[in-house]
């Protein structure tokens, strides 16, 4: 019986598609699981794009497929990352959601797991109202959140500046984007995915 694992981001500058990856390594771990990595679409015109530096950078995941909201409901467990901005989901993501209502109509996603993994360009940048607030779509979806325990005990590291919060993953860029996802942000990231895994791997299995 596989567990089907969608790991659905928004990235700009590939922030947090370095996240999204982790998330998806980690989901993997879990045996019997088939992971699948999606965008969604992009809203800021291409010269816009060109000329901030972004076009370049989204180069790097070209590759991975842009979702339709449909196919959100061939997932038993669905992971979400969104850069914040101003404390919230970015709007390509939430134009993403807006259109999932008729998923909502027929309730495609009740009892599916859901997910959130974020970036900010500060330590303090709306990590974590970003993710909570992204948790009330998914509750008016009837899905299942899980976030990150404090099992994992990198969130409690002290010895540097790091993103992760027990409502999900999290990296910090810095205002000109310069850093990238640390070895414990991406750790955290990938314990997030296997935990998301194992949860949707045992709802799976009990509702068989």
């Amino acid at each position: 019986m596989t567990t089907k694992i969608q790991v659905v981001f928004y990235s700009m500058y590939g922030h947090v598609y370095t996240m999204a990856e982790a998330v998806a390594a980690g989901a993997r771990e879990v045996e019997g699981t088939e992971v699948t990595l999606y965008q969604v679409p992009e809203l800021v015109p291409e010269d816009v794009l060109e000329k901030s530096g972004a076009k370049k950078a989204r180069e790097a995941f070209a590759h991975v497929p842009i979702i339709r909201p449909e196919q959100l409901a061939e997932a038993d467990a669905i992971l979400f990352g969104t850069p914040t901005r101003f404390g919230n989901m970015a709007a390509q993501m939430r134009n993403f959601l807006d259109q999932t209502g008729g998923l909502w109509m027929k309730g495609a996603l009740i009892g599916k797991v859901g997910s959130v993994f974020t970036s900010t360009a500060s330590q303090h940048g709306g990590q974590e109202t970003t993710l909570t607030s992204f948790h009330s779509t998914l509750l008016h979806h009837g899905m299942i959140i899980v976030g990150v325990p404090y099992s994992e005990q990198r969130l409690l590291t002290m010895k540097e500046i790091t993103g992760g919060t027990p409502y999900g993953a999290s990296t910090i860029t810095d205002a000109d984007g310069s850093r990238q996802p640390s070895e414990n942000e991406l750790a955290i990231a990938r314990f997030q995915g296997r935990h998301v895994a194992q949860i949707a791997k045992r709802l799976k299995r009990g509702s068989a």
